[in-house]
């Protein structure tokens, strides 16, 4: 099922019916029309003068007032359309009063010529205005039409004004001559081109009425289709008959029902200031609907700064009376209130957002301050110090989980693990939600503050036990931790202390753990750096994995670089520490690395396990190192042939490792590029 893109004036189910009824009602003037003409007799003849002079200066006075109207909303919105649409009413407005003054035995004792024409003349020219006001004018030419606004109104007042005396001074010219006797053809022929003009306007109001539905567009409709049907009357020239005045009461009827039509919208709206700004252009509708945008937005903004009737601001900008500003007053309050409803709940979300894993507690604290204070004022928070929640010198003691008000202010208590933690302290009373929105935020930044301090202690244990990669990983994704593995090319760096035995046969049990501490400490950083995971550290040995479990590029070079930069660093501490004793000779490291396929995964029982990898590419690496000189690094085969060009190794040949048939190439590496 299609939904139209265009909602219809009407209902569905009423639209028809009521267009047939407003056809039938147009059908039937014509129709009378008919009946006089097919039957003479009933086109009874009817001169009274008086009634035709006041008929005709009434409909002339209910032009000048509408041509006004329209001419000052043309002005005030620049709009040529409604220029075009005044000059309609002023036109017929002057022939009419022209036509009114030749009726016989008001100036001239028979009427004249200028009697019979004028308003077929009047009709005519207001066609031409009529139908050049419903064409879609681009902003060209309706910035022409408006340039020559006053050119034009100039030679139609111009054009009255000779007319006039032309047809109203006796034996001035032909016009003033007595009226035609008989039918004249070429009279009643001369009026088509305005009854075209006035079907076509008509037609075309339609189609803009269906895009941009309005009850003065449809007023319009029907004022061009009566004032068509008029000039069709009066071609039958047969004055003071029932046909003459039939085209008369139509011209009444066209613009009594206009001036029906916009009485009607005053009394519905109670300002004169939009009466015909549906009838105006593409354009200048748009800018309109900006302008009140914009003024809505102006509005609600005078309304959130708590200014009383923000509304009658924008009164005199747009002529709005008293209960249109008190209802735009509301209006503006409600969405306001909406806006604001929408922003607390949208800073609401974000806080919800900002907790994120490693993000400290002061900083988690001041993000969130900064996004609620856009929605929420003038919101602070205090932690507890000494047992108190302090905010300011404002001190709170919270009864379990209940707020304290204090003047416009209410506080609610922060919480971890169910003990107090802070307080939230927040301006209340502008809407009815306040309090809610303010225990709702009370509660998120409790669950807020203690995930960040929850991450924060595991954070600190994970990352002093195990390698940060690792403790990354199992915070992100905790169901990395279940036992098992998978098979990917990794390369290991074995390193131990050569000379630890000797060192702990003449040292204290103190002094072993110090020398480790320092050791471990100037080559843990090597490791990490270099993008390394720390699997194990087994009294004076560690064994560090590289690609697993975090993916790296170039594993093997950067587990030889972190070799070298270890035994740099060793090198500086055996040397400070020869320094302050030469009793005892610290141990030194040997390192061994090599490349290749390996089980990583988490090994150990459903109770207890350990990240660690196993293969023949891990014991190479502990067979390596353990054949190492002291303070030297030892690669493998397969890690050399990825190292590329610029690597220094020492050739060892090919040794015979433990566990293994084959003898493995070695290489002492020197340096790196």
């Amino acid at each position: 099922m299609t939904v139209p893109t265009e909602s219809p004036y009407l209902p569905p189910a009423t639209q028809p019916v009521r267009g047939v009824v407003w056809a039938l009602h147009l059908a039937i003037p014509l129709a009378g029309l008919w009946l006089l003409l097919a039957r003479p007799h009933l086109n009874v003849m009817w001169q009274h003068n008086p009634s035709h002079f006041w008929m005709i200066l009434m409909v002339a006075g209910i032009n000048v007032v509408l041509g006004g109207l329209v001419s000052q909303a043309s002005a005030r919105r620049q709009d040529a359309r409604l220029f075009l649409v005044s000059m309609v009413f002023l036109a017929g407005a002057g022939f009419f009063f022209l036509h009114g003054l030749a009726t016989p035995k008001v100036i001239l004792p028979t009427g004249s010529l200028g009697f019979d024409l004028g308003q077929q003349v009047g009709l005519t020219i207001a066609a031409g205005f009529a139908f050049v006001s419903a064409l879609p004018l681009g902003e060209r030419a309706a910035a022409a039409v408006l340039a020559s606004r006053h050119l034009i109104r100039g030679v139609l007042v111009g054009f009255m004004l000779l007319w006039g005396p032309a047809s109203l001074i006796d034996g001035l010219t032909p016009l003033s001559r007595p009226p035609l006797s008989a039918y004249s053809s070429w009279v009643a022929w001369s009026s088509l081109p305005g009854v075209a003009l006035y079907v076509a306007a008509a037609v075309m109001m339609f189609r803009l009425h269906r895009r941009r539905p309005s009850a003065m567009l449809v007023s319009l409709i029907t004022a061009y289709a009566l004032l068509a049907e008029s000039m069709v009357a009066g071609m039958s020239q047969h004055n003071w008959h029932l046909t003459w005045w039939e085209w008369h009461i139509l011209l009444t009827f066209a613009f009594v029902f206009v001036a029906y039509s916009a009485y009607l919208q005053f009394r519905r709206e109670g300002s004169s200031a939009g009466l015909f700004d549906s009838v105006a252009l593409s354009t200048t509708v748009a800018r309109i609907q900006a302008q009140y945008d914009q003024a809505l937005e102006e509005l609600v903004e005078h309304v959130r700064r708590g200014e009383p009737l923000a509304a009658t601001r924008l009164s005199g900008k747009f002529r709005l009376n008293e209960g249109q500003a008190a209802v735009l007053d509301r209006a503006g309050r409600a969405l306001a209130d909406e806006r604001e409803l929408s922003e607390r709940l949208a800073a609401l979300v974000d806080v919800s957002t900002r907790t994120r894993v490693g993000l400290p507690e002061t900083e988690l604290l001041t993000d969130a301050l900064d996004r609620v204070r856009q929605a929420f004022g003038d919101v602070r928070i205090g932690l507890v110090s000494e047992g108190r929640a302090h905010i300011g010198s404002r001190e709170y003691d919270f009864a379990g989980d209940q707020p304290i008000r204090r003047d416009h202010l209410l506080a609610f208590p922060l919480t971890v693990k169910g003990r107090l933690a802070g307080a939230l302290e927040m301006p209340v009373g502008r809407t009815t939600q306040d309090e809610a929105l303010a225990a709702t935020l009370a509660g998120q930044l409790s669950i807020s503050l203690e995930n960040a301090r929850l991450y924060q202690e595991l954070d600190t244990l994970f990352r002093q036990y195990m390698s940060p990669d690792v403790a990354q990983a199992l915070l992100a994704d905790p169901s990395q931790a279940a036992l098992g593995g998978q098979l990917r090319e990794l390369t290991a760096l074995f390193a131990d202390l050569k000379g630890f035995t000797t060192f702990s046969e003449r040292v204290t049990p103190g002094e072993i753990v110090e020398m480790l501490n320092r050791y471990h400490t100037a080559a843990v950083p090597c490791i990490l750096d270099n993008g390394g995971t720390i699997v194990q550290f087994v009294g004076d040995a560690l064994l560090a994995l590289f690609n697993a479990p975090a993916t790296q590029k170039d594993h093997a070079a950067a587990a030889c670089r972190a070799a070298l930069a270890m035994q740099r660093a060793a090198a500086e501490i055996a040397e400070e520490i020869s320094w302050q004793r030469d009793d005892v000779q610290w141990p030194t490291f040997r390192v061994g690395v090599n490349t290749g396929p390996a089980l990583v995964g988490n090994i150990g029982s459903p109770r207890l396990r350990g990240f660690n990898a196993m293969g023949d590419c891990v014991n190479v690496a502990a067979r390596l190192q353990s054949l190492a000189e002291s303070g030297t690094v030892v690669i493998g085969d397969t890690t050399l042939r990825q190292l590329g060009f610029g690597a220094e190794v020492s050739p060892l040949g090919r040794l015979s490792l433990k566990g293994k048939e084959e003898a493995v190439a070695a290489y002492v590496l020197t340096s790196m590029p």
